[in-house]
């Protein structure tokens, strides 16, 4: 088997590339010329993949790298993933994360429609929630332009699946986190955060609403369900998510308090890292998961927590 990765060197794209090459695949990463991003994430196995260079943005290079690698199986992880650049940078995060999906699919669609599509959505589509816990049937409410994005990219999923029968896919992936988590995003900045402070590195940590509630889950797990539902027939949208709901303040907690440190000491709160438009609370019901996939989380919020502290600490220590 063969399967396209986008996004290959982001923390889904690493974790899922060492997933589908323990599974046998062989597997291409889809990677920009002039990305500036790292490839840490994924050096440890760079010698087992195969890139291809092409771009979300222009659909010529895609067509033309479906043809040449022919995948059975297609993962579009690839975004503009942090919420608060969507903000300064709407239009480019609607051409990646609406019309980028768009692209692909239609490559897929000219070249062979037996190719199996997975699209990453995301529980940042409820936004301002209609029904607590979310579940397949929730009506989307998106409370940024990155989330209004991933609304068309589900959607057009959807579409592509239902008029041209692609076997295409979405799932609403809510927050899942690990060592290889972006600086910039919150739980990564609690635990380096943290770390730092233990290590007389920083005094402080600046954050924005400790009071927004989210369902965290490993990274790890979550990838296996992307694979899951790849393989389930016929394509079906799902939700995945640990069920559970914890706030920001509870990361911070527990990340200070298995470093024998209180919170309360140390964190302040900024204006500056308060959305413009907040998502108080996001619970996902990932029933469906478990029945039709018989996908389980393996890793819970405390195991999660401490597993990232943990990694931080091993980083920043002197060796």
């Amino acid at each position: 088997m063969r399967a396209l990765i986008t996004g290959i060197t982001g923390q889904d794209g690493s974790y899922l590339a060492e997933f589908l090459l323990e599974k046998g695949y062989e597997v291409i990463g889809m990677v920009r010329r002039s990305s500036t991003e790292s490839a840490e994430r994924i050096e440890h196995i760079k010698d087992k993949l195969t890139f291809a260079q092409a771009d979300l943005l222009d659909q010529l290079s895609m067509l033309r790298m479906i043809e040449e690698h022919r995948p059975d199986e297609v993962y579009n992880l690839a975004a503009q993933s942090f919420v608060p650049t969507s903000w300064a940078q709407p239009v480019l995060t609607g051409e990646f994360d609406a019309l980028g999906v768009t692209k692909m699919l239609e490559a897929i669609r000219q070249v062979d429609t037996k190719i199996k599509f997975y699209q990453a959505s995301s529980s940042e589509m409820f936004g301002r929630v209609q029904e607590v816990p979310q579940t397949e049937t929730t009506p989307f409410y998106p409370r940024s332009p990155y989330g209004v994005a991933k609304v068309y990219g589900h959607w057009i999923t959807v579409n592509y699946r239902e008029s041209y029968g692609i076997h295409a896919c979405s799932g609403i992936l809510f927050n899942h986190e690990s060592p290889r988590r972006g600086l910039e995003f919150v739980t990564r900045k609690i635990t380096d955060g943290a770390v730092r402070i233990k290590l007389g590195l920083a005094d402080k940590l600046a954050l924005g609403n400790l009071d927004a509630k989210r369902d965290w889950g490993y990274a790890g797990d979550y990838v296996r369900a992307m694979w899951l539902m790849t393989q389930h027939d016929p394509a079906e949208d799902m939700i995945i998510a640990s069920g559970e709901t914890h706030s920001v303040r509870d990361f911070v907690e527990a990340s200070f308090s298995h470093l024998d440190l209180d919170y309360k000491e140390y964190v302040v709160t900024d204006p500056r890292f308060v959305r413009p438009a907040e998502v108080d609370l996001l619970l996902g019901n990932p029933e469906k998961a478990r029945k039709v996939l018989d996908w389980e989380t393996t890793v819970g919020f405390n195991q999660l927590v401490k597993m990232m502290v943990d990694a931080d600490m091993k980083r920043l220590t002197p060796q």
